[in-house]
Protein backbone atom coordinates (compact mmCIF):
# COMPACT_ATOMS: atom_id res chain seq x y z
CA UNK A 1 0.00 0.00 0.00
CA UNK A 2 3.19 2.19 0.02
CA UNK A 3 2.63 3.03 -3.04
CA UNK A 4 -1.11 4.17 -2.83
CA UNK A 5 -1.35 7.91 -3.17
CA UNK A 6 -3.70 7.61 -0.44
CA UNK A 7 -1.85 5.61 2.22
CA UNK A 8 0.89 8.02 1.77
CA UNK A 9 -1.55 11.17 2.97
CA UNK A 10 -3.26 8.75 5.61
CA UNK A 11 0.47 8.36 7.14
CA UNK A 12 1.42 12.30 6.90
CA UNK A 13 0.75 14.46 9.65
CA UNK A 14 -2.53 14.73 10.41
CA UNK A 15 -3.57 18.52 9.51
CA UNK A 16 -2.36 17.66 6.36
CA UNK A 17 -4.33 14.66 5.51
CA UNK A 18 -8.00 16.16 6.86
CA UNK A 19 -7.69 19.33 5.15
CA UNK A 20 -5.81 17.30 1.49
CA UNK A 21 -9.25 15.96 -0.63
CA UNK A 22 -7.78 12.32 0.24
CA UNK A 23 -10.84 11.68 2.73
CA UNK A 24 -13.73 12.82 -0.34
CA UNK A 25 -11.53 10.76 -2.45
CA UNK A 26 -12.08 7.97 -0.17
CA UNK A 27 -15.15 8.57 0.46
CA UNK A 28 -16.56 8.89 -3.22
CA UNK A 29 -14.37 6.23 -4.04
CA UNK A 30 -16.06 3.44 -1.38
CA UNK A 31 -19.76 4.90 -2.16
CA UNK A 32 -19.13 4.03 -5.85
CA UNK A 33 -17.72 0.68 -4.77
CA UNK A 34 -20.83 0.05 -2.95
CA UNK A 35 -22.96 0.62 -5.57
CA UNK A 36 -21.22 -1.05 -8.01
CA UNK A 37 -20.13 -4.11 -5.83
CA UNK A 38 -24.14 -4.79 -5.21
CA UNK A 39 -24.95 -4.30 -9.25
CA UNK A 40 -22.06 -7.14 -9.89
CA UNK A 41 -23.70 -9.08 -6.80
CA UNK A 42 -26.95 -9.03 -8.66
CA UNK A 43 -24.99 -9.94 -12.01
CA UNK A 44 -23.22 -12.72 -10.94
CA UNK A 45 -25.36 -14.40 -8.60
CA UNK A 46 -28.75 -14.22 -11.50
CA UNK A 47 -26.06 -15.40 -14.30
CA UNK A 48 -24.96 -18.40 -11.60
CA UNK A 49 -28.85 -19.17 -10.51
CA UNK A 50 -29.96 -19.41 -14.07
CA UNK A 51 -26.92 -21.47 -15.32
CA UNK A 52 -27.23 -23.91 -12.33
CA UNK A 53 -30.91 -24.14 -13.40
CA UNK A 54 -30.46 -24.29 -16.84
CA UNK A 55 -27.80 -27.11 -16.96
CA UNK A 56 -30.27 -29.96 -17.40
CA UNK A 57 -30.15 -28.18 -20.84
CA UNK A 58 -26.62 -27.68 -21.97
CA UNK A 59 -27.09 -23.87 -22.49
CA UNK A 60 -26.84 -23.54 -18.24
CA UNK A 61 -23.14 -25.19 -18.83
CA UNK A 62 -22.46 -21.92 -21.47
CA UNK A 63 -24.11 -19.48 -19.19
CA UNK A 64 -21.73 -20.83 -16.21
CA UNK A 65 -18.49 -21.12 -18.59
CA UNK A 66 -19.57 -17.27 -19.94
CA UNK A 67 -19.79 -16.15 -16.17
CA UNK A 68 -16.11 -16.60 -15.99
CA UNK A 69 -15.47 -13.98 -18.78
CA UNK A 70 -17.75 -11.49 -16.20
CA UNK A 71 -14.93 -10.62 -14.17
CA UNK A 72 -13.13 -8.99 -17.54
CA UNK A 73 -15.39 -5.60 -17.70
CA UNK A 74 -15.82 -5.68 -13.94
CA UNK A 75 -11.73 -5.51 -13.88
CA UNK A 76 -11.26 -3.19 -16.36
CA UNK A 77 -13.59 -0.47 -14.88
CA UNK A 78 -11.77 -1.29 -11.50
CA UNK A 79 -8.52 -0.12 -12.37
CA UNK A 80 -10.11 3.00 -14.49
CA UNK A 81 -11.88 3.60 -10.69
CA UNK A 82 -8.39 3.83 -9.39
CA UNK A 83 -8.33 7.34 -10.56
CA UNK A 84 -11.09 8.63 -8.86
CA UNK A 85 -9.10 7.38 -5.66
CA UNK A 86 -5.21 8.55 -6.66
CA UNK A 87 -6.31 11.06 -9.41
CA UNK A 88 -6.30 11.33 -12.78
CA UNK A 89 -2.25 11.39 -13.12
CA UNK A 90 -1.72 8.44 -10.86
CA UNK A 91 -0.01 5.33 -12.11
CA UNK A 92 -3.34 2.79 -13.03
CA UNK A 93 -2.28 -0.89 -13.96
CA UNK A 94 -2.91 -1.93 -17.51
CA UNK A 95 -4.61 -4.29 -18.91
CA UNK A 96 -3.02 -8.01 -17.97
CA UNK A 97 -4.24 -9.57 -21.33
CA UNK A 98 -2.42 -10.67 -24.01
CA UNK A 99 -3.22 -9.86 -27.76
CA UNK A 100 -5.69 -12.35 -29.98
CA UNK A 101 -3.91 -13.66 -33.07
CA UNK A 102 -7.16 -14.35 -34.89
CA UNK A 103 -10.18 -12.35 -34.96
CA UNK A 104 -13.33 -13.50 -33.94
CA UNK A 105 -15.26 -14.48 -30.91
CA UNK A 106 -14.15 -18.24 -30.68
CA UNK A 107 -10.70 -17.36 -30.89
CA UNK A 108 -10.90 -14.39 -28.29
CA UNK A 109 -13.31 -16.73 -25.62
CA UNK A 110 -10.30 -19.50 -26.07
CA UNK A 111 -7.54 -17.35 -25.35
CA UNK A 112 -9.09 -15.48 -22.57
CA UNK A 113 -10.19 -18.71 -20.82
CA UNK A 114 -6.21 -19.83 -21.07
CA UNK A 115 -5.13 -17.34 -19.62
CA UNK A 116 -4.28 -16.57 -15.57
CA UNK A 117 -5.50 -12.83 -15.64
CA UNK A 118 -8.93 -13.96 -16.42
CA UNK A 119 -9.29 -16.55 -13.34
CA UNK A 120 -8.17 -14.06 -11.00
CA UNK A 121 -10.26 -11.16 -12.34
CA UNK A 122 -13.24 -13.65 -12.08
CA UNK A 123 -11.95 -14.67 -8.25
CA UNK A 124 -11.98 -10.62 -8.05
CA UNK A 125 -15.49 -10.25 -8.56
CA UNK A 126 -16.54 -12.84 -6.36
CA UNK A 127 -14.72 -11.31 -3.08
CA UNK A 128 -15.96 -7.64 -4.35
CA UNK A 129 -19.56 -9.02 -4.81
CA UNK A 130 -19.90 -11.44 -1.68
CA UNK A 131 -17.55 -9.26 0.44
CA UNK A 132 -16.06 -6.03 -0.63
CA UNK A 133 -19.49 -4.63 -1.21
CA UNK A 134 -20.78 -5.24 1.94
CA UNK A 135 -17.94 -3.94 3.64
CA UNK A 136 -18.12 -0.26 2.07
CA UNK A 137 -21.78 -0.27 2.34
CA UNK A 138 -21.22 -0.69 6.08
CA UNK A 139 -18.63 2.24 6.02
CA UNK A 140 -21.23 4.46 4.23
CA UNK A 141 -23.80 3.40 6.58
CA UNK A 142 -21.15 4.59 9.48
CA UNK A 143 -20.75 7.54 7.63
CA UNK A 144 -24.40 8.57 7.10
CA UNK A 145 -24.97 7.62 10.86
CA UNK A 146 -22.19 10.24 11.87
CA UNK A 147 -23.71 12.74 9.25
CA UNK A 148 -27.17 12.83 10.86
CA UNK A 149 -25.23 12.80 14.65
CA UNK A 150 -24.16 15.82 13.41
CA UNK A 151 -26.91 17.42 11.51
CA UNK A 152 -30.21 16.16 13.44
CA UNK A 153 -29.49 17.45 16.91
CA UNK A 154 -29.07 20.74 15.02
CA UNK A 155 -32.71 20.72 14.04
CA UNK A 156 -33.75 19.77 17.58
CA UNK A 157 -32.46 22.21 19.62
CA UNK A 158 -33.87 24.96 16.71
CA UNK A 159 -37.45 23.52 17.18
CA UNK A 160 -38.07 22.44 20.43
CA UNK A 161 -35.27 25.13 22.06
CA UNK A 162 -33.14 22.10 23.61
CA UNK A 163 -29.78 23.55 23.03
CA UNK A 164 -28.32 20.74 25.43
CA UNK A 165 -29.05 18.39 21.78
CA UNK A 166 -25.83 20.03 20.65
CA UNK A 167 -23.80 18.12 22.63
CA UNK A 168 -24.41 15.03 20.26
CA UNK A 169 -23.15 17.53 17.61
CA UNK A 170 -20.11 18.71 19.03
CA UNK A 171 -19.64 14.99 19.54
CA UNK A 172 -20.17 13.88 16.14
CA UNK A 173 -17.47 16.40 15.03
CA UNK A 174 -15.10 15.35 17.32
CA UNK A 175 -15.69 11.92 15.08
CA UNK A 176 -15.06 13.46 12.06
CA UNK A 177 -11.44 13.00 11.72
CA UNK A 178 -11.65 9.36 13.50
CA UNK A 179 -14.05 8.60 10.48
CA UNK A 180 -12.14 10.05 7.86
CA UNK A 181 -8.96 7.73 9.01
CA UNK A 182 -10.70 4.85 8.83
CA UNK A 183 -12.13 5.37 5.45
CA UNK A 184 -8.96 6.47 3.89
CA UNK A 185 -7.23 3.08 5.86
CA UNK A 186 -9.94 1.44 4.39
CA UNK A 187 -10.05 3.13 0.63
CA UNK A 188 -6.18 2.40 0.50
CA UNK A 189 -6.47 -1.07 1.69
CA UNK A 190 -8.81 -1.91 -0.93
CA UNK A 191 -7.33 -0.04 -3.87
CA UNK A 192 -4.01 -2.09 -3.31
CA UNK A 193 -5.95 -5.46 -3.32
CA UNK A 194 -7.42 -4.13 -6.81
CA UNK A 195 -3.54 -3.51 -7.73
CA UNK A 196 -2.54 -7.15 -6.33
CA UNK A 197 -5.38 -8.84 -8.54
CA UNK A 198 -6.02 -6.67 -10.98
CA UNK A 199 -2.40 -5.56 -12.34
CA UNK A 200 -0.72 -7.45 -14.66
CA UNK A 201 2.00 -10.14 -12.72
CA UNK A 202 5.59 -10.58 -14.17
CA UNK A 203 5.54 -12.40 -17.39
CA UNK A 204 2.35 -11.59 -18.81
CA UNK A 205 2.53 -9.77 -22.01
CA UNK A 206 -0.40 -7.02 -21.96
CA UNK A 207 -2.02 -5.59 -24.89
CA UNK A 208 -0.06 -2.54 -24.67
CA UNK A 209 3.05 -4.18 -24.33
CA UNK A 210 2.68 -6.30 -27.42
CA UNK A 211 1.88 -3.27 -29.14
CA UNK A 212 4.67 -0.98 -28.42
CA UNK A 213 6.77 -3.96 -28.99
CA UNK A 214 5.50 -4.28 -32.76
CA UNK A 215 5.45 -0.55 -33.22
CA UNK A 216 9.38 -0.57 -32.58
CA UNK A 217 9.72 -3.45 -34.37
CA UNK A 218 7.77 -1.76 -37.26
CA UNK A 219 10.14 1.30 -36.66
CA UNK A 220 13.06 -1.00 -36.99
CA UNK A 221 12.97 -2.55 -40.30
CA UNK A 222 10.78 1.01 -41.60
CA UNK A 223 15.04 2.37 -40.68
CA UNK A 224 16.57 -0.54 -41.93
CA UNK A 225 14.56 -0.07 -45.24
CA UNK A 226 15.29 3.80 -45.57
CA UNK A 227 19.17 2.85 -44.24
CA UNK A 228 19.46 0.21 -47.72
CA UNK A 229 17.61 2.79 -49.79
CA UNK A 230 20.05 5.63 -48.78
CA UNK A 231 23.25 3.11 -49.12
CA UNK A 232 21.59 1.93 -52.79
CA UNK A 233 21.47 6.31 -53.96
CA UNK A 234 24.83 6.50 -53.08
CA UNK A 235 26.45 3.57 -54.26
CA UNK A 236 24.95 3.72 -57.77
CA UNK A 237 24.69 7.18 -57.92
CA UNK A 238 26.53 9.66 -56.89
CA UNK A 239 29.80 7.76 -56.39
CA UNK A 240 29.44 6.30 -60.44
CA UNK A 241 29.35 10.04 -61.17
CA UNK A 242 32.49 10.61 -59.00
CA UNK A 243 34.25 7.71 -61.00
CA UNK A 244 33.31 9.25 -64.50
CA UNK A 245 34.18 12.60 -63.59
CA UNK A 246 37.67 10.86 -61.83
CA UNK A 247 38.12 9.45 -65.16
CA UNK A 248 37.38 12.39 -67.28
CA UNK A 249 39.82 14.44 -65.10
CA UNK A 250 42.21 12.10 -65.94
CA UNK A 251 41.80 12.45 -69.81
CA UNK A 252 41.77 15.92 -69.80
CA UNK A 253 45.07 15.80 -67.69
CA UNK A 254 46.48 13.52 -69.95
CA UNK A 255 45.47 16.12 -72.86
CA UNK A 256 47.11 18.84 -71.29
CA UNK A 257 50.00 17.08 -70.97
CA UNK A 258 50.48 16.38 -74.27
CA UNK A 259 50.18 19.89 -75.15
CA UNK A 260 53.43 20.54 -73.41
CA UNK A 261 54.35 23.71 -72.28
CA UNK A 262 51.07 25.59 -73.90
CA UNK A 263 48.93 23.72 -71.11
CA UNK A 264 49.94 26.11 -68.41
CA UNK A 265 47.94 26.76 -65.12
CA UNK A 266 45.29 24.96 -66.77
CA UNK A 267 47.13 21.67 -66.72
CA UNK A 268 47.32 22.53 -63.25
CA UNK A 269 43.69 23.09 -62.62
CA UNK A 270 42.63 20.04 -64.35
CA UNK A 271 45.02 18.05 -61.97
CA UNK A 272 44.07 19.85 -58.61
CA UNK A 273 40.64 19.34 -60.10
CA UNK A 274 41.30 15.42 -60.18
CA UNK A 275 43.05 14.84 -56.59
CA UNK A 276 39.92 16.61 -54.90
CA UNK A 277 37.46 14.47 -56.41
CA UNK A 278 39.56 11.25 -56.03
CA UNK A 279 39.64 12.66 -52.17
CA UNK A 280 35.59 13.48 -52.22
CA UNK A 281 35.19 9.59 -53.66
CA UNK A 282 37.26 8.12 -50.94
CA UNK A 283 35.17 9.96 -48.56
CA UNK A 284 32.40 9.04 -50.24
CA UNK A 285 33.44 5.53 -49.98
CA UNK A 286 33.94 5.86 -46.53
CA UNK A 287 31.02 6.98 -45.77
CA UNK A 288 29.08 4.34 -47.67
CA UNK A 289 31.05 1.79 -45.90
CA UNK A 290 30.17 3.41 -42.21
CA UNK A 291 26.96 3.36 -43.50
CA UNK A 292 26.60 -0.69 -43.90
CA UNK A 293 29.85 -2.29 -44.92
CA UNK A 294 29.45 -4.30 -47.98
CA UNK A 295 32.09 -7.39 -45.75
CA UNK A 296 28.88 -7.56 -43.21
CA UNK A 297 26.53 -7.87 -45.86
CA UNK A 298 28.39 -10.71 -47.40
CA UNK A 299 30.81 -12.28 -44.30
CA UNK A 300 29.09 -10.80 -40.99
CA UNK A 301 29.79 -9.41 -37.95
CA UNK A 302 33.28 -11.24 -36.86
CA UNK A 303 35.20 -9.86 -40.74
CA UNK A 304 33.50 -6.46 -40.58
CA UNK A 305 35.02 -5.94 -36.92
CA UNK A 306 38.22 -6.94 -38.13
CA UNK A 307 38.23 -4.28 -40.90
CA UNK A 308 37.13 -1.99 -38.30
CA UNK A 309 40.06 -2.46 -36.22
CA UNK A 310 42.54 -2.37 -39.16
CA UNK A 311 40.91 0.89 -39.68
CA UNK A 312 41.42 2.26 -36.03
CA UNK A 313 44.29 4.14 -34.90
CA UNK A 314 44.58 2.50 -31.28
CA UNK A 315 46.20 -1.43 -31.69
CA UNK A 316 42.69 -3.59 -31.51
CA UNK A 317 43.04 -6.98 -30.80
CA UNK A 318 39.64 -9.09 -32.10
CA UNK A 319 38.22 -12.00 -30.34
CA UNK A 320 35.08 -12.58 -32.32
CA UNK A 321 33.85 -16.32 -32.70
CA UNK A 322 30.78 -17.33 -34.12
CA UNK A 323 29.37 -20.50 -35.73
CA UNK A 324 26.73 -18.76 -37.65
CA UNK A 325 25.29 -16.05 -39.19
CA UNK A 326 23.21 -13.69 -37.02
CA UNK A 327 20.01 -11.89 -38.00
CA UNK A 328 20.95 -8.85 -39.73
CA UNK A 329 19.33 -6.43 -37.63
CA UNK A 330 21.59 -8.61 -35.06
CA UNK A 331 24.36 -8.21 -37.05
CA UNK A 332 24.37 -4.41 -37.88
CA UNK A 333 23.43 -2.96 -34.03
CA UNK A 334 26.69 -4.96 -33.08
CA UNK A 335 28.46 -3.75 -35.77
CA UNK A 336 27.21 -0.07 -35.15
CA UNK A 337 27.65 -0.73 -31.83
CA UNK A 338 31.88 -1.45 -31.78
CA UNK A 339 32.60 1.11 -34.40
CA UNK A 340 31.11 3.61 -32.27
CA UNK A 341 32.85 2.21 -28.94
CA UNK A 342 36.57 2.47 -30.67
CA UNK A 343 36.03 5.24 -32.04
CA UNK A 344 35.22 6.66 -28.64
CA UNK A 345 38.54 4.94 -27.71
CA UNK A 346 40.58 6.54 -30.52
CA UNK A 347 39.31 10.06 -29.67
CA UNK A 348 38.95 10.34 -25.72
CA UNK A 349 40.36 7.35 -23.94
CA UNK A 350 44.02 7.64 -24.78
CA UNK A 351 44.54 4.14 -24.93
CA UNK A 352 47.48 2.62 -26.04
CA UNK A 353 45.45 -0.88 -26.70
CA UNK A 354 41.59 -1.83 -26.79
CA UNK A 355 40.22 -5.75 -27.15
CA UNK A 356 37.02 -6.79 -28.45
CA UNK A 357 35.61 -9.71 -26.76
CA UNK A 358 32.20 -11.97 -28.87
CA UNK A 359 30.39 -14.45 -28.27
CA UNK A 360 26.85 -16.29 -28.68
CA UNK A 361 25.68 -18.47 -25.73
CA UNK A 362 22.49 -19.65 -24.35
CA UNK A 363 20.80 -17.50 -26.82
CA UNK A 364 22.43 -13.99 -26.40
CA UNK A 365 25.21 -12.22 -28.22
CA UNK A 366 27.89 -10.78 -25.34
CA UNK A 367 30.09 -8.29 -26.83
CA UNK A 368 32.72 -6.42 -24.71
CA UNK A 369 35.03 -3.72 -25.97
CA UNK A 370 37.94 -2.99 -23.60
CA UNK A 371 40.92 -0.05 -23.21
CA UNK A 372 43.29 0.64 -21.32
CA UNK A 373 42.77 4.50 -21.30
CA UNK A 374 41.83 6.94 -18.52
CA UNK A 375 38.16 5.95 -17.87
CA UNK A 376 35.83 8.07 -16.26
CA UNK A 377 33.31 7.70 -19.16
CA UNK A 378 29.72 7.96 -17.75
CA UNK A 379 26.16 7.23 -20.08
CA UNK A 380 25.00 11.09 -19.85
CA UNK A 381 22.16 12.20 -21.67
CA UNK A 382 22.19 13.55 -25.01
CA UNK A 383 25.97 11.74 -24.87
CA UNK A 384 26.98 9.64 -28.02
CA UNK A 385 26.76 6.73 -25.09
CA UNK A 386 23.08 7.57 -24.26
CA UNK A 387 22.46 7.39 -27.91
CA UNK A 388 23.76 4.23 -28.35
CA UNK A 389 21.91 2.61 -25.77
CA UNK A 390 19.09 3.46 -27.36
CA UNK A 391 19.81 2.06 -30.29
CA UNK A 392 20.94 -1.56 -28.84
CA UNK A 393 17.12 -1.02 -27.05
CA UNK A 394 15.42 -1.08 -30.07
CA UNK A 395 16.45 -4.95 -30.58
CA UNK A 396 16.19 -5.51 -26.55
CA UNK A 397 19.76 -5.31 -25.80
CA UNK A 398 21.42 -4.24 -22.75
CA UNK A 399 24.04 -2.11 -22.82
CA UNK A 400 26.55 -1.99 -19.69
CA UNK A 401 29.52 0.23 -18.87
CA UNK A 402 32.01 -0.07 -16.62
CA UNK A 403 34.79 2.86 -16.35
CA UNK A 404 36.59 4.02 -13.06
CA UNK A 405 38.81 7.02 -13.00
CA UNK A 406 42.18 5.67 -13.98
CA UNK A 407 40.73 3.05 -16.49
CA UNK A 408 40.26 0.98 -17.45
CA UNK A 409 37.15 0.99 -19.56
CA UNK A 410 34.90 -2.15 -20.11
CA UNK A 411 31.50 -1.04 -22.92
CA UNK A 412 29.45 -4.76 -22.47
CA UNK A 413 26.71 -5.34 -25.13
CA UNK A 414 24.16 -8.16 -24.43
CA UNK A 415 21.23 -8.92 -26.85
CA UNK A 416 18.71 -11.75 -27.02
CA UNK A 417 19.22 -13.68 -30.45
CA UNK A 418 19.54 -17.19 -32.50
CA UNK A 419 21.57 -17.53 -35.47
CA UNK A 420 20.33 -16.96 -38.64
CA UNK A 421 22.08 -19.67 -40.88
CA UNK A 422 25.13 -21.53 -41.08
CA UNK A 423 28.85 -20.39 -42.34
CA UNK A 424 32.06 -21.80 -42.86
CA UNK A 425 34.90 -21.97 -40.45
CA UNK A 426 37.13 -19.20 -42.87
CA UNK A 427 34.16 -16.86 -41.58
CA UNK A 428 35.14 -16.89 -38.16
CA UNK A 429 37.30 -14.64 -36.77
CA UNK A 430 40.03 -16.05 -34.06
CA UNK A 431 41.90 -13.71 -31.66
CA UNK A 432 44.15 -11.26 -33.49
CA UNK A 433 45.65 -8.17 -33.46
CA UNK A 434 45.98 -5.24 -35.53
CA UNK A 435 46.79 -1.86 -36.24
CA UNK A 436 46.41 0.92 -39.32
CA UNK A 437 47.04 4.09 -39.90
CA UNK A 438 43.10 5.65 -40.81
CA UNK A 439 41.04 6.61 -37.61
CA UNK A 440 37.86 4.31 -36.73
Amino acid sequence: MSSSPTWRAVTESPVGFLTSAAPWRSLAYLATSALLGLAALIVLGGVLVCGLLLSVLGIGLVMLAGSLLLGIPLAALERRRLRLLDGQYADRPGSPHGAVARPGLWPWLTARLREPATWREFSYAVVFAMLLSFVDLALLTMTGLLVALIVAPVFVAVSSAQPEALVLTGIGIAALPVAAYILGVAAAAQSWFVRLMLAPKEGEQTDQVVELTRSRARMADAFEAERRRIERDLHDGAQQHLVALVMTLGLAELEFGAGGAGAGKGGELVSRARREAKQALGELRDLIRGIHPQVLTDHGIAAAVSEVAVRCRVPVSVDVELAGRLPAQIEATAYFFISEALTNVAKHSGAAAASVHGRLAAGRLAVTVTDDGVGGAALRDGGGLQGLSDRVAVVDGRLTLASPAGGPTALSLEIPCQYSHSVSSSQRTRPSSAKGSSSC
